[in-house]
């Protein structure tokens, strides 16, 4: 029988649909799958998938096994040795001058690939260190240019709303993020304060960005003037979540109304 997970691919890779089958699957468990003509790991990260749009997407890979101790030390021993390949391809970059700042190292699980991820302002031309690397590792070699977003969700850290970073922690692609949310959302226009620590918008604003407009249909918007039984006025400030407006009457005072009882002008 057929039954569709997301596993996350090595330690920093992204997330593809598996077929686990009949194997007793559950999220967190590491896995041994069938990958790029080889053999690699991950961890499975949810059982919640929509199994027609995850066949849409990509062809769906079978998981081979539950890790076993033997694959535990091999990942391991494959992490050891990829810290001793980002030595080593860092100081070809060197070698060769490139413009290029090298991210993470990974090998796949049955060592017959290494991914070099690297971040860059541009286009880089690195054949000639492709060649020299796969002389001396003697494997497929395979560079990957990334954005900070993808940085930062290698190293993970925590947000401002102190838990884990979502990049790290659960989501799968970044989707664009644009000042609109932040506006339709109310908060400050401040850099700092509604960007994350790899210095682009915060990715939250996009996930919150519906619930905020479903919240905020019908309420008035900041700055606008509408008339409420006290009189006209000019709205200072919306609460969406309590569906309430403080307005500034013509004759100063500030009075809460609440929405139902709002007639816009």
């Amino acid at each position: 029988m057929d039954k569709i997970v997301s596993v996350r691919l090595r330690d920093t890779g992204q997330n593809f649909f598996y077929n686990c089958g009949e194997l007793a699957c559950k999220e967190g468990d590491v896995v041994i799958v069938e990958h790029d003509r080889g053999l690699d790991y991950g961890q499975i990260v949810s059982l919640k998938v929509d199994e027609q749009e995850a066949k849409s997407k990509q062809p769906i890979k079978r998981i081979v096994r539950l890790a076993k101790e033997q694959d535990r030390k091999q990942i391991e021993d494959n992490r050891a040795k990829s810290k001793d390949a980002f030595s080593t391809c860092a100081k070809k970059i060197e070698e060769h001058k490139l413009d290029m700042k090298l991210v993470q190292a990974e090998y796949s699980f049955d060592r017959s690939k290494i991914v070099f991820y690297f971040t860059s302002n541009g286009r880089i031309d690195f054949r000639e260190l492709v060649k020299d690397l796969a002389k001396i590792f003697k494997a497929r070699i395979e560079l990957r240019q990334i954005g900070v977003r993808d940085e930062t969700k290698f190293f993970g850290g925590f947000g401002p709303c102190g838990r884990e970073l979502c990049c790290s922690k659960f989501l799968t692609d970044f989707e664009p993020v644009t000042i609109k949310m932040a506006k339709e959302e109310g908060l400050p226009l401040n850099p700092p304060k509604i960007s994350g620590i790899c210095g682009r918008l915060m990715c939250c604003l996009n996930y919150e960005y519906e619930t905020y407009k479903v919240l905020s249909k019908g309420l008035p918007r900041e700055g606008e003037r509408i008339t409420v039984k006290e009189g006209k006025g000019k709205v200072l400030s919306v609460n969406v979540f309590k569906r309430t407006a403080n307005v500034e009457l013509e004759t100063g005072a500030v009075i809460e109304v609440k929405y139902q009882d709002t007639a816009k002008k």
